[in-house]
C-alpha cells in the first residue's frame, strides 16, 4: 500500500468549552476515494475545515507527504494542492464559465498597463477542461453559470480543481441536492478523478452513493470515528445501521413492532 499524502494524527477541536472532534486519525492516499459518513452534526464539517484551513487542530497534527503541515488559511490549503468544492459547486452564477474558472488568476493578453482579459483563451480552457471529465453537454465558454444545472455546476468546479494542479479534492455532499441523473454525473467524475491519481474526500450521508465510488470509509458519529473499514468489509445495512446509531434504530424498530402488535397491526388512533 502507497504512502499516505495526507493524514491526521489524533486531531481534536475544541470551541471554547465545547468538544467538536475526538481523536480523529485517518489516512488518504492518491488514487483513492475515502467516503466521510455521518448524520447532521457527526462533525464532518469540521474536519471539512481542517483540512481547508479555515480552522487548526486544538490538539494532534495534520501531514502531508509524512511531514507535518499547519494551513494557516484556505489560501495556505490551497496551495499545498488541497481544494475544496462545496455542495453547490462555489461557482458564481452571474459570471460565465470561462471566468468562473479563472476567478482570481485570469488569463490576459497585451503588455503592461494595457493588458486585458483574454476571453476566448479562459473560454477555450475551461470548455475542454469540463468535457475531458465526461460533460460534453458544455459547449460555450461564454454561457452563464446560473444556466447550469447542479451537476455540470459541480463538474466545473472539480474541473478547476484538477487543471490547477490539487493533489487532494474534497467534495462536501456534492450530490445532495440533484436529482439521480445528475448525481450520476458527479459520481462518474469522481472516479476519474480518482483515474487521475488524486486523493478524493467525498463527505456525504447518501450510503449509496458512497458504495458506488469508494475505496475507504469512517463512519462519524458525535466527533468520533465509529467505523473505519475498506470497500466490501460492510454491506449497505451495516454502514446505515452504524450512522443511525445501530442500538437506537434497534430499539426504536423493537418499539414500534411491540406498539404494531399490541394495536393489532392497524394504525394508531387519532386523539
Amino acid at each position: 500500500m502507497t504512502a499516505p499524502i495526507l493524514s491526521l494524527k489524533g486531531v481534536n477541536k475544541s470551541f471554547g468549552p465545547i468538544d467538536v472532534l475526538h481523536d480523529i486519525s485517518l489516512d488518504l492516499r492518491a488514487g483513492e476515494v475515502l467516503c466521510l459518513l455521518g448524520d447532521n452534526g457527526a462533525g464532518k464539517s469540521t474536519v471539512i475545515r481542517l483540512l481547508s484551513g479555515v480552522h487548526q487542530p486544538s490538539s494532534g497534527s495534520i501531514e502531508m507527504d509524512g511531514a507535518p503541515v499547519k494551513f494557516s488559511s484556505p489560501r495556505d490549503a490551497a496551495d499545498h494542492g488541497i481544494a475544496t468544492v462545496h455542495q453547490f459547486g462555489g461557482t458564481f452564477p452571474l459570471m460565465s464559465i470561462g471566468r468562473s474558472f479563472f476567478v482570481g488568476v485570469e488569463p490576459t493578453k497585451g503588455w503592461g498597463p494595457f493588458k486585458i482579459y483574454d476571453r476566448k483563451k479562459a473560454n477555450a480552457i475551461a470548455v475542454d477542461a469540463v468535457q475531458r471529465l465526461g460533460i460534453t453537454r458544455i459547449t460555450d465558454g461564454d454561457r452563464l453559470v446560473g444556466g447550469l444545472s447542479g451537476g455540470e455546476r459541480q463538474s466545473l468546479a472539480i474541473a478547476r480543481a484538477v487543471h490547477f494542479g490539487a493533489r487532494v479534492l474534497i467534495l462536501d455532499e456534492p450530490t445532495a441536492a440533484l436529482g439521480v441523473k445528475q448525481a450520476t454525473h458527479v459520481l462518474r467524475i469522481v472516479n476519474e478523478a480518482k483515474r487521475r491519481g488524486l486523493a478524493v474526500i467525498f463527505i456525504t450521508h447518501q450510503v449509496m452513493h458512497a458504495m458506488a465510488v469508494g475505496d475507504h470509509f469512517a463512519v462519524l458519529i458525535r466527533g468520533a470515528i465509529a467505523a473505519d473499514f475498506r470497500k466490501g468489509d460492510k454491506t449497505r445495512e451495516e454502514i446505515t445501521d452504524l450512522m443511525a446509531g445501530g442500538a437506537s434504530m434497534a430499539t426504536l424498530e423493537a418499539e414500534i413492532e411491540g406498539y404494531t402488535t399490541a394495536q393489532g397491526g392497524q394504525p394508531a388512533k387519532r386523539a
